[in-house]
């Protein structure tokens, strides 16, 4: 057995104190990640273990004194994906009004979800630190990109479906960069690979994340200003981390990190995800079984 607490003490009072720049919201979200993720390997070897979270019940909403409710004081913005496997506050540790989350399938970067986050930079004042485009492996919206690059008459099945078209659309250039990455690093002939579906799909999903961080860098940049950064992530299902393995001495894994800022910068990204050990495995794997 093992429990996720989510506490409040009114005797202490837990006030945690905001993030002072970009680079400790970072900190924070990757402390919080691990502490998560150790858990749960921790829970799956012992009898009884938990982890507690700490808040203040005013970020909750409770009733106060003079009818007034608490103020947003966010250090962070999420666009995720709507994957229900991926609880965005529980997977980074925090609570209640830690993070302001946008969630979409894909997380793609519509204009709905452009204008909130845009409110929040206008809005949410000197509290909110970071923006993180956060997409997680296995992801629904991706895989139905790849399936239609992969086989255009697939496309045809919501072709006339607005809304989903507009979503796989989005995704499509992220499809396309991750199919040319994987065709630099081994030839054209890797689609013959028994598992190029599955590679493809992992490698996309990271580009995506990392183009949609890049766009919202270009748009929002002015209203950014010097504390504020853009940064992409990979949720892993299997691992509960935010981490992208490279398994290489040169290049350290990618955690939170800043986008690309150009096509090189991209077309660089993209080999080191196609060549790292993870996506290897995946497109060799029933080969490497018979």
């Amino acid at each position: 057995m093992f429990d996720l607490i989510y506490r409040f003490d009114p005797k202490g009072r837990h006030v945690a104190q905001a993030p002072a720049d970009a680079a400790e919201a970072i900190g924070r979200l990757d402390l919080g990640n691990t502490q998560f993720s150790d858990f749960l390997v921790s829970a799956s070897q012992r009898d009884s273990h938990s982890l507690v979270f700490r808040f203040d019940a005013d970020d909750l909403g409770f009733p106060r004194a003079d009818g007034t409710s608490p103020t947003q004081t966010p250090f962070a913005a999420v666009l995720g994906c709507s994957d229900a496997r991926v609880p965005i506050e529980m997977i980074f540790g925090q609570a209640c009004n830690d993070l302001f989350v946008v969630r979409v399938a894909g997380n793609v970067l519509g204009a709905e979800c452009m204008g909130s986050l845009d409110y929040a930079l206008a809005n949410l004042g000197d509290s909110l630190k970071l923006i993180v485009v956060l997409g997680h492996s296995g992801c629904g919206a991706v895989t139905a990109a790849v399936d239609a690059f992969i086989e255009p008459t697939q496309y045809l099945a919501i072709a006339s479906n607005h809304q989903l078209r507009a979503i796989v659309d989005r995704v499509y250039p992220a499809v396309r960069g991750a199919h040319a990455a994987l065709e630099l690093v081994y030839s054209q002939d890797v689609e013959q690979s028994p598992g190029y579906r599955e590679a493809l799909i992992e490698t996309s999903i990271v580009l995506n994340a990392a183009l949609t961080a890049a766009s919202l860098q270009d748009t929002l940049g002015p209203k950014l200003g010097q504390e504020r950064s853009v940064v992409f992530g990979v949720y892993n299902l299997h691992t509960k981390r935010v981490c992208i393995k490279l398994e290489s001495a040169e290049t350290q894994d990618i955690h939170l990190s800043k986008p690309p800022r150009d096509a090189a910068g991209f077309s660089q990204l993209g080999r080191l995800i196609a060549s790292s050990g993870a996506i290897r495995q995946l497109l060799f794997t029933e080969a490497l079984q018979q």
